[in-house]
C-alpha cells in the first residue's frame, strides 16, 4: 500500500456524521447562503475561504450572536494585520457565555475538581448570580470599560467568575497561574497595568501547600496602578491589610449588566512563552474571540448542552481561556486544579471518569507519560462517555495515536490539534465528520485559509513547507500592548511574507487534505538540505524506555559547518553507555534518516522548558552560539533556571 493512501485509524459512522452540528451547520449554510450541500467537509472548507464575509456571517446567524447594534458589513478591511471585523456591532462575550442561565438555571455550568478528584458543582444561576454581584462591585471601584483586571490565580471557579464580570463591565481581563514567580509575572501584568488584582494566598499542588503571600506582597509593591486587591483565601488564611472579601463581592444577589461594547474591544491580555526578551503582550477582541470560539467549539469540537468539556490547563495558558469559551455553547465545563500526574499518572483519567468528560483535552507529554508508565486506561476507568480525546502543546506522535486506540477505545475520536496563544484558537485539528489518520491533524479549521509554503511563497502539497494562513480570522490580536506603530506584531508574522500570516512552524498539507505539524521552523534542523522538525526526533527517541526526555539542536558554524548535538535527560538507573548511544543512533538512522544522526549525544541534568511546559529550543540555541544567558532567555519564562547553567557552561568550554 502506498503512504499516500493509508488506512484511517478512526473513522466515524454515518449516524455520528449525520448527528454533527458541523453537518447541520452545511445543510443550513447551503439553504440560507449558497454553501455547497454536497462534498462533505473539503467542500464546505473551500467555501469558507473564498466566501469568507459569507461564512462568518452565517457563524453569527447559526450560533444566533446577539449585536445589541447591528454591523455595517462583516469585513471592513481584509488586510492582514489591520483586518476590520463586524465595524459598527456591539455586543457582549460574558452575556453569551451565560446564555443558558436562562433555560438551564440548576444544572451545572462548572464542575469543579481538586486534587481530592471530587467533583463540585456551581449551578447556571450561581454563576450568574456570582457575575452579577462582582461585575456590579468593579463598577463600583471604579473599572471602566478599558481598564486591565488581572487574576494571580489557578483554574478555579473564581477564576471563571471575575474573567467573566471583567468582560460583563467591558474591561480587560489578564492572568497567570500561582506556580509562576513574582518577576515572571511582574513582566507581564507591569505590561498592562491592572487596576484590579485578584489573588490567593496559596495553591495546592502534588499533595503540597504552597504559600504565596510573600508574592502577592511583592505584586502589590511592584504595580502602582492597582486600586484594588481582591482576596481568595484557598489556604484558609486572613486577607492582607487592605484587601477586599473575595466572599463580600460575590455576594449580592444582582442580575449581570452587560457593557455593549464595539466588536473589536479588548477582551483579554494573553503573553507569549517570553523565552526571548518580555512575553508579548498579544490583545483579543470581545467579538473576535466570541466569533472564534463558536465556531471551534460548537462545530469543530462538536460540544453542545449535554455534554461535559475537560482541559487539563492552568490560567497561564491560552487553553484554561478556550475551556472557560466552553460556557458559550452552553456546555459544563471541568476546572481540574491540581498535579496533572497526583496521586499517580492515571490521574486525569480519573478526573474524565468522575466528571463524565465527553471531551477530554490533554497535552502530547501526558499521553506519552501514560504509555510509558504502563497506564490501561480502559482497563480501570469507565470512560464510554468520552467521545473525544484531544492533545496539544506539541504534536502528538503516531505512537501515542496508537496508545489512545488500544488502550482508551478502539472507536475513539483522537483530536490531536494545534494553534496557538497568538489566535487563543487552532489553525488545524479536531472535524467530527472526517477520518483520523495516524500521526495527523484532522483537516484545517474552516475559515481558515491554512497552506504550506515554500520560501518564494509558493504553496505545497505533500511537502514541508511554512505554516502560513493567507486570510484574516476574527481571533487574530487586534494589537500587542505597547507596540504603538505596530512594528512588534509585524515583525512577529507578517515580515516574512507581507501581507501573510507565517506562524513559525513547519507544516506538511497532505493531498487528502490532512496536516502533519513537524515542529517549530525557527528551531529546524537542517542537514544537507533536507529538513526536519524537532518533533520528529523526539518521538522515536523517546520510545526508548532509558530515555526520559531529549532536546535536539542545529546550530550553523561559522566556518559553514553544521553541528547538531542530542541533549537525553535519563530515566533513573539509566546509564549513556556505548549500547544506548548505539541504539539512539540506530533509531534516528532508521526511523528517520542517516542524516539527522547526531554529532553527539550529551547527557543533561534536565531539559529545560517554558512555564507553559514547551522544550525552549531557540534559547538553548542561542546560549550554544555564545549569546550571554540574559540575552539569550527571559529567566521568568523558564520552568528551572538552574538547568540553563549546564548549557552555558557547556558552549563555555566549546568556545
Amino acid at each position: 500500500m502506498s503512504t499516500a493512501n493509508p488506512l484511517p485509524l478512526w473513522q466515524p459512522d454515518p449516524e455520528r456524521i449525520a448527528q454533527a452540528q458541523v453537518t447541520r451547520f452545511q445543510s443550513w449554510a447551503a439553504e440560507h447562503h449558497g454553501a455547497p450541500a454536497e462534498g462533505g467537509y473539503a467542500a464546505l472548507h473551500r467555501w469558507s475561504v473564498d466566501e469568507l464575509d459569507t461564512f462568518w456571517q452565517a457563524v453569527t446567524e447559526w450560533f444566533d450572536v446577539r449585536f445589541s447594534t447591528p454591523y455595517a458589513r462583516v469585513l471592513g478591511d481584509r488586510s492582514m494585520p489591520g483586518a476590520q471585523w463586524f465595524p459598527g456591532a456591539t455586543l457582549n462575550y460574558a452575556e453569551h457565555a451565560l446564555r443558558a442561565a436562562a433555560t438551564r438555571a440548576d444544572e451545572p455550568a462548572l464542575l469543579y475538581v481538586d486534587e481530592t478528584h471530587e467533583p463540585t458543582p456551581v449551578t447556571w444561576s450561581q454563576l450568574r448570580r456570582q457575575v452579577g454581584s462582582l461585575a456590579a462591585e468593579l463598577r463600583t471601584l471604579s473599572v471602566r470599560p478599558g481598564d486591565r483586571v488581572s487574576g494571580y490565580l489557578p483554574n478555579i471557579p473564581q477564576a471563571v467568575v471575575a474573567l467573566l464580570a471583567t468582560a460583563a463591565v467591558g474591561a480587560v481581563w489578564t492572568s497567570c497561574a500561582p506556580d509562576f514567580g513574582a518577576r515572571s509575572v511582574l513582566d507581564r501584568f507591569q505590561q498592562v497595568e491592572p487596576v484590579v488584582l485578584f489573588t490567593v494566598d496559596g495553591y495546592r499542588y502534588g499533595g503540597k501547600e504552597h504559600d504565596r503571600r510573600d508574592t502577592v506582597a511583592e505584586l502589590r509593591r511592584e504595580l502602582p496602578t492597582l486600586r484594588a486587591v481582591v482576596h481568595i483565601p484557598l489556604l484558609g488564611t486572613e486577607a492582607p491589610e487592605g484587601a477586599l472579601e473575595w466572599s463580600s463581592l460575590t455576594s449580592a444577589d444582582v442580575e449581570p449588566v452587560f457593557e455593549q461594547v464595539p466588536f473589536e474591544h479588548p477582551l483579554w491580555v494573553l503573553y507569549s512563552s517570553g523565552t526571548t526578551g518580555l512575553p508579548k503582550a498579544i490583545v483579543q477582541s470581545q467579538g473576535g474571540i466570541l466569533v472564534e470560539h463558536l465556531k471551534q467549539l460548537g462545530l469543530h469540537c462538536d460540544l453542545g448542552p449535554e455534554d461535559r468539556f475537560f482541559w487539563y490547563t492552568s490560567t497561564g495558558w491560552m487553553m484554561w481561556n478556550f475551556l472557560v469559551s466552553g460556557l458559550l455553547t452552553g456546555t459544563t465545563i471541568v476546572l481540574y486544579d491540581g498535579s496533572p500526574g497526583y496521586p499517580d499518572t492515571a490521574a486525569q483519567w480519573r478526573i474524565a471518569e468522575r466528571t463524565g468528560a465527553t471531551l477530554y483535552g490533554t497535552s502530547a507529554a501526558y499521553v506519552m507519560a501514560c504509555r510509558k508508565a504502563g497506564v490501561h486506561p480502559s482497563d480501570d476507568f469507565d470512560l464510554s462517555k468520552v467521545k473525544c480525546v484531544a492533545t496539544t502543546g506539541s504534536p502528538l506522535p503516531p505512537d501515542g495515536f496508537r496508545w489512545l486506540h488500544d488502550e482508551v477505545r478502539d472507536d475513539l475520536w483522537i483530536a490531536s490539534v494545534s494553534g496557538g496563544t497568538d489566535v487563543c484558537s487552532c489553525f488545524a485539528g479536531a472535524v467530527p465528520t472526517l477520518p483520523v489518520y495516524i500521526g495527523e491533524l484532522q483537516a484545517p479549521g474552516l475559515g481558515t485559509d491554512l497552506q504550506s509554503w515554500d520560501p518564494n511563497g509558493e504553496p505545497l502539497v505533500d511537502e514541508v513547507g511554512e505554516l502560513v494562513v493567507t486570510n484574516p480570522m476574527p481571533s487574530m490580536p487586534i494589537y500587542f500592548w505597547n507596540d504603538p506603530e505596530g512594528t512588534r506584531y509585524h515583525d512577529s508574522y507578517f515580515d516574512t511574507y507581507p501581507g501573510v500570516w507565517r506562524h513559525g512552524d513547519w507544516i506538511t498539507v497532505t493531498s487528502r487534505g490532512s496536516v502533519v505539524i513537524h515542529g517549530r521552523s525557527d528551531s529546524t534542523l537542517n542537514r544537507q538540505g533536507v529538513r526536519m522538525g524537532s518533533a520528529d526526533i523526539y518521538e522515536a527517541v523517546e520510545r526508548l524506555p532509558e530515555i526520559k526526555e531529549s532536546l535536539v539542536i542545529g546550530i550553523e558554524q561559522p566556518d559553514g559547518g553544521y553541528w547538531m548535538p542530542l541533549f537525553v535527560h535519563l530515566a533513573p538507573g539509566a546509564a549513556l553507555d556505548d549500547a544506548l548511544l548505539a541504539r539512539i543512533k540506530q533509531t534516528i538512522r532508521e526511523q528517520l534518516s542517516p542524516r539527522h544522526v547526531p554529532d553527539e549525544v550529551i547527557e543533561v541534568p534536565g531539559v529545560p522548558h517554558t512555564l507553559t511546559g514547551k522544550r525552549i529550543e531557540v534559547p538553548v540555541k542561542r546560549l550554544l552560539q555564545g549569546t550571554p544567558l540574559e540575552k539569550a532567555v527571559n529567566p521568568g519564562s523558564i520552568d528551572n533556571l538552574g538547568l540553563l547553567g549546564f548549557y552555558e557552561e557547556l558552549a563555555r568550554k566549546r568556545a
